[in-house]
């Protein structure tokens, strides 16, 4: 296949680039920027891209995206809404007008959609929740509504968290635990939903083969596990003790209201559509994950 990505030198992207690439693929990068000769091109804040020198693409994955985990200061709310919405509907709008269209765009999302929950158990026909990440995922994902009008399959991947000790939220924690100064967020009883970066990059495999799917798709494993049972799991991994707790209003006064979207905010999701169309996960479990993602670091 001929795939496009975008959002390549991110976590997510800089695996999936070569692991496409190792199984035939044809993988070309939209970067921004003044392009490389023969090299596909864009500028979502001028709302200019450029495409042809990759010719004509059978699939796009869209992982762009402004970091969400910092402060959202009036001006990063900006970045993160622009770098999500508009330039995701730039990119649909120009796949849907051009003369050979991609069979499937495959359209980073987040969990953050449904909102803190609680304890509610949710799949993907699951209301949205409310707040500011819930409001930026309904808008992300109803960008890409020139793609889907002109028939093309599209496809969003709700991220939960991704572990990998090279990036991300695990990467950060690793220190500290390991240094013996790991501990719960608050009380620990929120659901983090996650998933290991191995099988992230088997569900975009999973997704390109099989034209049934489309729509949203929660990108965690089956089983969620609250804040607590992950630093237990977290400080076993790495045999160190957690016993510290960071009070809830230490990091409302650090992060704002990150902090309590994020962070303090409770996501028991469930794969269903994934479980449904028969995916394999290599690490379902938070032992077997931290089993393989530490002898990696």
């Amino acid at each position: 296949m001929n795939i496009l990505i975008t959002g390549a030198s991110g976590l997510i992207g800089s695996h999936l680039g070569p692991f496409l690439q190792d199984q035939g693929h044809r993988v070309w990068k939209l970067k921004r920027g003044a392009p490389a000769p023969g090299s596909p091109s864009w500028d979502p804040v001028a709302g200019a891209i450029d495409l042809e020198p990759a010719g004509a693409l059978d699939a796009v994955i869209h992982l762009a995206g402004e970091n969400v985990a910092q402060p959202w200061k009036r001006a990063v709310r900006k970045r993160i809404r622009e770098s999500r919405v508009n330039s995701t509907r730039l990119l649909a709008e120009k796949l849907a007008h051009l003369p050979r269209k991609p069979k499937v765009l495959i359209c980073a999302s987040a969990t953050g959609f449904y909102g803190n929950r609680g304890d509610e158990l949710l799949d993907e026909q699951s209301l949205p929740g409310h707040g500011f990440l819930p409001e930026i995922c309904r808008e992300w994902e109803g960008a890409a509504e020139a793609a889907e009008d002109v028939g093309i399959r599209v496809v969003y991947l709700r991220f939960g968290i991704v572990l990998s000790p090279k990036g991300g939220a695990l990467k950060r924690m690793l220190p500290i635990f390991k240094w013996g100064l790991g501990g719960k967020l608050g009380n620990g009883h929120y659901y983090w939903s996650w998933i290991a970066l191995e099988d992230v990059l088997g569900v975009v495999v999973h997704v390109l083969a099989n034209d049934s799917l489309s729509g949203p798709i929660n990108t965690v494993t089956p089983f969620p596990v609250t804040n607590a049972e992950f630093t237990r799991a977290l400080a076993k991994a790495v045999k160190r003790p957690a016993f510290l707790a960071v009070p809830p209003f230490v990091l409302e006064v650090l992060l704002g209201q990150m902090a309590d979207e994020v962070l303090l905010c409770s996501f028991r999701v469930m794969p269903a559509r994934l479980i449904q169309s028969g995916f394999h996960f290599k690490y379902p479990s938070l032992n077997s994950a931290f089993s393989r993602l530490l002898n990696e670091s």
